[in-house]
C-alpha cells in the first residue's frame, strides 16, 4: 500500500479551479482534449485543462526521484514529515533537474526536456489530481518552472483518486514505450519492488513493466543485494546511498547472471565471485575488468597483492545472506568470510571518504587510503588474471572455429536436401566448395601433426583421411 502524505495546503483552491475549467471545457462547445489513462485495470478518458504551474504540487511519492532523495538526508527527513512545504518542494524541483548518479549535476536530459518545451511547447499533457498533486508530468512541471511559462496542460483524475491509485496510475504512464524521460536503474528497481511489496504476481509485474519474468526477479536480487552492501557499509553516520550504484546497473546483471550459473555448481564459490566482485564494482573497476574475476581470482591472483592491512584470517565458517530471500545459510569455506571482510572493508572506506568530502581529518585520510590500497591491489591482480584469460581465449579458439565449421556443414546438408526438392542447387559452386573443403582439411592436417605430439581418434582420423586421400 502507498503512504498516504494528505492533502496539500490549497487542496481546496485547486479543487474549485479544477472544478470551474472543467465546466468550462465542457461548455465551450470546440473541439474537447481528452488523456487516455489505465484506471483500476481499465482505461478512462479524462478532460484536460490549463492549470497555473505555480498551484500544482509535486508529487513526494514520485517514483522518478525515489533514489535521490537520500542525495541530502535532512531534506529527506524534512520531506517525510512535511511534503508540502515550499522547502520540500523546492527540494523536489531541484531533484527532478538533477543527474540520477550525481543530483550535484543538472541532468543533459532534463535540459533537453526544457529545450524541446521552449521550442515546440508542451505536446504531452500532465496529469494531476483534483487536489492539484502531479501524478504524471512532474519534470515537465519543473521545465516549465524553469522557463516562466504560465501553464500547463494537465488530465484530471476522478474525485474517489487515492494514494494507491496515484502511485498506480503513475506506473502505467511512466512504463508506456513512447515516455519522453525514463526511470533511472535504481528507481525502476525499487518500483518493482514497490509492487511486488504489494503482493503481486512476478508474471504481472513482468507484464507491467514489459519485461520477462527473469529479468524481474533479476532486478529484485539486486535490489536486495544492494541493499544488504548498504546495511554493511554503515560505519557511524557514514553510509552508502542507493543512488551510489546507479551507473552499475550492467557490471550488476553480469554478477547475477554469473553467481546463478555458479550458484547450481558450487554455493561458495557462487559466494566469492559475488563478493570479489562486488568490491571491484565498489572500487570502479570496469565492465571487462569486472568479467576477469572468477572463484580462484582471489586466491591465485588477489592475495599477493592485497597489503597486510586489508587481509584478514580465515574464519571457521561465513554467514552469508540469500538475496530475495530474507534468510542467511552458513558456508563452510572459510574464503568466503575474507571475502566478506575485504568487501566490507571497502563499502565503509567508499561511505566515510564519502561523508568526510576531502576534509584532512584523521578518519577521512584514513579511509582514502585504505580505498586507494583496495584499488591498486585489485588492479595489480586484474593484470595476470587478464593476460591468463587471453591465452585461455587463445586456447579455445581453435575447437571453438571447428565447432563453428560443423554447425555450417549440418546447415549445408538442410540446404541440399531443400536444394533437390526445388532443383535449385548450383552443382559446379557446390563442387568447386568441396574442393576448397578439401584443400583447407589438408592444411588442417598439416597443422595438425604439427602441434599435436598425442592425437586422439578425431585427430587421428583427420590425419588418416588426408593420408589416403594423398595415397
Amino acid at each position: 500500500m502507498s503512504k498516504d502524505f494528505g492533502r496539500p495546503p490549497l487542496a481546496q483552491e485547486n479543487q474549485t479551479l479544477v472544478e470551474q475549467r472543467l465546466k468550462e471545457a465542457v461548455g465551450s462547445g470546440g473541439i474537447r482534449e481528452t488523456l487516455t489513462v489505465e484506471w483500476r485495470t481499465k482505461p478512462l478518458h479524462v478532460e484536460v485543462i490549463d492549470m497555473p504551474v505555480d498551484s500544482l504540487y509535486y508529487n513526494p511519492g514520485t517514483h522518478r526521484i525515489r533514489a535521490q532523495r537520500s542525495h541530502e538526508p535532512a531534506r529527506d527527513l524534512l520531506l517525510d514529515e512535511d511534503p508540502w512545504s515550499p522547502e520540500s518542494q523546492d527540494y523536489l524541483h531541484y531533484l527532478l533537474q538533477a543527474l540520477p548518479a550525481d543530483p550535484s549535476k543538472v541532468d543533459p536530459e532534463f535540459e533537453n526536456l526544457a529545450e524541446s518545451l521552449r521550442e515546440y511547447r508542451q505536446n504531452e499533457p500532465g496529469l494531476i489530481t483534483r487536489d492539484g498533486i502531479l501524478v504524471n508530468g512532474n519534470t515537465r512541471r519543473a521545465a516549465l518552472k524553469e522557463l516562466g511559462v504560465a501553464n500547463i496542460r494537465v488530465g484530471v483524475l476522478p474525485e474517489s483518486c487515492t494514494w494507491d491509485d496515484i502511485s498506480a496510475v503513475e506506473l502505467s504512464l511512466q512504463l508506456r514505450p513512447d515516455q519522453r524521460r525514463d526511470y533511472s536503474y535504481i528507481n525502476r528497481l525499487l518500483a518493482i519492488d514497490e509492487q511486488h511489496l504489494l503482493g503481486r504476481t512476478m508474471a504481472d509485474i513482468a507484464r507491467e513493466f514489459r519485461i520477462r519474468t527473469s529479468t524481474c526477479e533479476q532486478d529484485l536480487w539486486i535490489l536486495s543485494c544492494l541493499r544488504d552492501l548498504i546495511d554493511r557499509s554503515r560505519d557511524g553516520e557514514a553510509q552508502l546511498r542507493l543512488l551510489d550504484f546507479e551507473q552499475h546497473q550492467e557490471k550488476l546483471k553480469e554478477l547475477h547472471r554469473r553467481y546463478v550459473k555458479e550458484a547450481t555448481v558450487n554455493r561458495d564459490n557462487a559466494e566469492l565471485i559475488k563478493e570479489t566482485r562486488l568490491v571491484a564494482i565498489v572500487l570502479g573497476f570496469s565492465k571487462t575488468d569486472v568479467r576477469l574475476i572468477e572463484p580462484d581470482f582471489r586466491a591465485r591472483y588477489l592475495d599477493q597483492k592485497l597489503p597486510e592491512a586489508l587481509k584478514s584470517e580465515p574464519a571457521a565458517a561465513a554467514t552469508v545472506a540469500i538475496p530475495g530471500l530474507n534468510r542467511t545459510v552458513k558456508s563452510a569455506a572459510p574464503r568466503v568470510a575474507q571475502a566478506k571482510t575485504l568487501t566490507d572493508t571497502v563499502l565503509k572506506a567508499k561511505a566515510v571518504e564519502a561523508a568526510e568530502d576531502g576534509k584532512l581529518t584523521e578518519r577521512g585520510t584514513a579511509a582514502a587510503q585504505a580505498f586507494s590500497a583496495a584499488q591498486k591491489a585489485v588492479e595489480d591482480a586484474l593484470e595476470p588474471a587478464g593476460k591468463d584469460a587471453r591465452v585461455r581465449k587463445r586456447k579455445q579458439a581453435a575447437p571453438d572455429r571447428i565447432t563453428d565449421a560443423c554447425q555450417d556443414i549440418e546447415q549445408c546438408i538442410t540446404d541440399l536436401t531443400l536444394a533437390k526438392a526445388s532443383n535449385s542447387l548450383d552443382e559446379e559452386a557446390f563442387d568447386e566448395a568441396v574442393l576448397a573443403l578439401r584443400q583447407s582439411l589438408t592444411k588442417l592436417a598439416v597443422a595438425t601433426q604439427r602441434s599435436i605430439k598425442a592425437p586422439g581418434d578425431g585427430v587421428a582420423w583427420l590425419l588418416d583421411a588426408v593420408r589416403q586421400e594423398g595415397a
